[in-house]
């Protein structure tokens, strides 16, 4: 959450989370200061929650960003969520060693239900599997070498197979000469898709972001990836988000199946979507989803089918949230610059790269 506005939009994010859960809760947010003051101000009122709920903030300096893409050095983006974007492909070296696995959510989403159901999805993977996120295999398009078909606004990884496998390069891994250590895994797959860096040094022609780059990962790699199912994403970049939404309480699943769309061609062909966490991407010209200005036209679809949610998990108060008892309790951990997982490791080798 690197700016205020996104904090905005994670802090019903992280409330809609501690709303449903039936288990403790540990977040881990990368974060400017802007941020960091905006969900303390919020998580300062919940004093006890029904289940334990621990927060670490990494602040990370934008200049500590730049230099680890540098360090990689041939990944770029002119995606809307620029630098701080891209660090979506170092979770597993900011996170501590101690963290096998995570669920990441981009801030413009919020649960429906309980977040521990999306972790079971982890025992559904077999022994190969690192990398989960949904995977809209009919959504083609070309232009953006089919990067679409997947999208890296929910994820779950496995963090201690990704750091076994070194997932994103670096010039410190390269100057390692030992053989003891395997080369990091997302190069040969880069350039698979998308060719090898240009006069720049470089990808070219790389959309949407950090997106971009998992999905050559993920299509070049299929043993370590594991579709997640639709209803843990549902979204309105899909405007009509499957056609469905709040309302007719009583319909049947068979009826309900019969409404859905942009499911032809998929593995849910013919299944109602159960939404369990919405994501509100793609409304264009606001800063933060639900000061979006279609939620003012009674008329607009989405506007129709989520908009009492949305007002629900905006409005309820952080206070609401204080229904345990007086032993849950809040912990808060604030690290600044925390040094990713080549930094430690050139200091561990006594390692010097200049870039």
């Amino acid at each position: 959450m690197y700016s205020e506005s996104s904090a905005k939009e994670g802090a019903i994010l992280l409330k809609s989370a501690i709303m449903y859960t039936t288990r403790p809760l540990r977040f881990h947010i990368i974060c400017d200061e802007a941020a960091q003051a905006y969900l303390e101000s919020r998580l300062r009122l919940l004093t006890h929650p029904t289940h334990p709920v621990s927060v670490t903030f990494y602040r990370l300096s934008f200049q500590s960003m730049l230099d680890r893409v540098a360090r990689e050095g041939a990944i770029n983006t002119d995606h809307s969520a620029g630098i701080p974007g891209l660090m979506k492909l170092f979770l597993h070296e900011l996170l501590p060693d101690d963290v096998e696995k995570a669920i990441y959510v981009d801030t413009d989403a919020f649960f429906l239900t309980d977040p521990a159901l999306l972790w079971e999805e982890f025992s559904r993977w077999n022994s190969s599997i690192s990398i989960s996120m949904p995977s809209h295999s009919n959504m083609d398009a070309p232009e953006w070498h089919n990067a679409s078909h997947i999208c890296s606004c929910i994820m779950l990884l496995h963090l201690s197979k990704l750091r076994a496998a070194r997932l994103m390069d670096s010039g410190v891994y390269r100057a390692d000469h030992s053989g003891l250590f395997p080369p990091a895994l997302s190069p040969p797959t880069f350039e698979a898709l998308f060719g090898p860096p240009g006069p720049d040094g470089h990808y070219m022609n790389v959309a949407l972001g950090d997106q971009g780059y998992w999905w050559a990962i993920v299509s070049n790699r299929q043993d370590l990836f594991h579709p997640l199912p639709y209803d843990w994403e549902v979204t309105s970049c899909l405007l009509d988000m499957y056609m469905t939404g709040l309302g007719r309480d009583g319909i049947s699943e068979e009826e309900e199946s019969k409404m859905m769309v942009h499911l032809w061609n998929t593995p849910y062909e013919g299944k109602p979507i159960l939404p369990k966490l919405l994501h509100f991407n793609c409304l264009h010209d606001t800063d933060v989803y639900y000061t979006w200005a279609g939620w003012s036209n009674p008329e607009d679809s989405l506007t129709k089918r989520w908009k009492p949610a949305v007002d629900y998990h905006v409005g309820f108060k952080w206070l609401w949230l204080n229904r345990g008892s007086t032993k849950a309790t809040v912990d808060i951990q604030v690290l600044i610059d925390p040094p990713f997982a080549d930094q430690r490791f050139a200091t561990e080798h006594h390692l010097v790269v200049k870039l």
